[in-house]
């Protein structure tokens, strides 16, 4: 009988908690701005400032034991308003990826984690017209780092997107209970991907099933925990740094301060993985 093969284990950069810059007085806004502006929540200022040191932390990776990492592209920064697209962004993250590549590291790029451009709107997944510009925003993306990446993610959470903005309440549009609207908002995210899988340039590229899991757990969780994420096609481990703001994760691998990168590899995680 033929062992299936162990998936990749990937580490996330989540562009908007660690890259800084992004809803801070002229800085990139998203649709966490106006929350930040009003003080009801806290931006992620200029976060582990990875946009200057992404390079630090991707070099950090094969130390760490890993295959790769998950790098979220910001739609804000690479098309900070509708339509103006900053060709300099879009080669820093090349550059980004480039140095991945160079290390042996396999790079997966996602489209949205929970952060979108400011220019959309925060009720913009019931809006019409986000689905073209979504779809072009992909195109563009396919287009510039497509030939440099090993798969493509469109929505890291899915359908809990929706529900933590229309149904929770802790992310934009900050709603509660709203089931219609989430049902209707769930939606268009499935014709979304619908169509991106009836492209043949974008579907070569996406990956199918995600495991998630935190760079930190108890060592008793993590037996079950590394047996269910077996069945996936990737894992991504949440996160290679933890970063700041709203969309931090709970806890990261590395530590990214003045330059220098610090951090330990996850060994309970690792044994168990290679076991």
């Amino acid at each position: 009988m033929t062992m299936a093969a162990t998936p990749p284990l990937l580490a996330t950069l989540d562009g908007y908690a660690v890259e800084g810059g992004f809803d801070t007085p002229g800085g990139i806004a998203t649709c966490y701005s106006p929350a930040v502006a009003l003080g009801r929540i806290s931006g992620p200022g200029s976060a582990a400032n990875l946009w200057e040191h992404y390079e630090i932390a991707v070099r950090h990776v094969n130390e760490l034991g890993l295959d790769g990492i998950v790098l979220t592209v910001e739609w804000a920064r690479v098309e900070p308003r509708q339509g103006q697209i900053d060709e300099s962004a879009w080669e820093r993250y090349r550059t980004v990826i480039a140095t991945a590549r160079a290390c042996g590291l396999r790079v997966t790029v996602t489209v949205i984690d929970a952060v979108w451009p400011a220019w959309l709107g925060p009720e913009s997944w019931l809006l019409p017209w986000t689905g073209p510009a979504f779809l072009l925003h992909v195109e563009r993306l396919v287009e510039r780092l497509g030939g440099d990446i090993d798969g493509l993610q469109l929505f890291s959470r899915g359908e809990a997107l929706i529900d933590d903005g229309f149904l929770r309440g802790v992310i934009p549009p900050w709603r509660k209970r709203e089931k219609l609207d989430a049902a209707e908002a769930k939606n268009h995210l499935r014709t979304l991907e619908s169509t991106v899988r009836s492209r043949p340039a974008f579907s070569r590229l996406l990956i199918g099933s995600v495991a998630e899991i935190p760079a930190v757990l108890p060592a008793s969780a993590w037996p079950a925990v590394v047996a269910q994420a077996r069945k996936a096609s990737e894992v991504h481990i949440r996160s290679l740094v933890r970063g700041a703001g709203p969309t931090a994760a709970a806890s990261g691998l590395l530590t990214v301060v003045g330059g220098e990168a610090r951090g330990q590899a996850p060994k309970a995680l690792l044994d168990l993985w290679r076991s």
